[in-house]
């Protein structure tokens, strides 16, 4: 006797409305309760921030704002931005509590380490970024200034550009959970991908060119590092194609 079909949760569309705006609600709340400590501690966050550049910069060397607001508007916006990735894990949370009722048993078993996955290999791409490529990147700037020319950034120029390559590497860090993806959806086979890893390979440093300063080191910091953990989502996806393949019946 096969067994009966799964059932799913259903709910009219103004019962779906109310819980999306309270979870959207939820989501903004934690957003704002975590805003608050770091508005207050805007200036150390900053300085945090800034650390990678000014230890690279030339003795007395330090960043300007060149505008009557900037030192205070830039924190601020820091401030956000830091609440906002502090906040993540519980605004994916409600956003995974509302649509998980909608999806089969097997599908949230399946979808919810993607989702952690995804998460924290995001903060691992931040992280990198900040302690691996920050430190070699802005050595490089440093030691290639001409003579003469002192090295005098922006603070607003500044975040926009570290907040830019944290949103890339964080991004970046992401490619196993998309190759796992493709495999799982049935879009692509795992061999497909081992066979075009020359064609990746090429895109990964075409992508990587694009997203990053016109410098060999800053390209390199972000294609290795993808084309790594792309040959590390092709491991995930055949061991997970194993698991998942059925065993054969047994012969009558």
């Amino acid at each position: 006797m096969s067994p009966e079909p799964e059932a799913l949760a259903e709910g009219t569309l103004i019962s779906h409305l109310l819980e999306l705006r309270d979870r959207l609600l939820r989501a903004l709340i934690a957003v704002g309760l975590a805003f608050v400590p770091c508005m207050f501690y805007s200036n150390d966050l900053f300085s945090f921030v800034a650390q990678p550049l000014l230890a690279k910069l030339p003795q007395g060397g330090n960043l300007i704002a060149t505008g009557v607001m900037t030192p205070f508007t830039t924190p601020f916006k820091l401030s956000f931005f830091a609440a906002l990735l502090a906040a993540m894990p519980y605004v994916i949370y409600q956003l995974w509590s509302f649509v998980a009722p909608g999806l089969y048993r097997n599908e949230r078993r399946f979808a919810m380490p993607l989702l952690l996955s995804s998460i924290l290999l995001f903060y691992v791409g931040i992280a990198f970024a900040y302690y691996f490529v920050f430190p070699v990147m802005f050595q490089f700037f440093a030691s290639t200034t001409p003579k003469g020319v002192a090295m005098m950034t922006d603070i607003n120029q500044y975040l926009d550009f570290v907040l830019t390559m944290f949103f890339c590497f964080g991004l970046a860090f992401e490619v196993p959970v998309a190759v796992v993806l493709l495999v799982v959806m049935g879009l692509v086979s795992v061999e497909k991908l081992k066979k075009n890893r020359g064609y990746v390979l090429i895109g990964i440093f075409i992508l990587a060119a694009l997203l990053t300063p016109p410098d060999a080191i800053s390209q390199c910091s972000l294609a290795v590092p993808m084309y790594l953990l792309y040959e590390g989502g092709i491991i995930m996806a055949r061991l997970l194609s194993r698991v998942r393949t059925p065993p054969p019946p047994d012969a009558a």
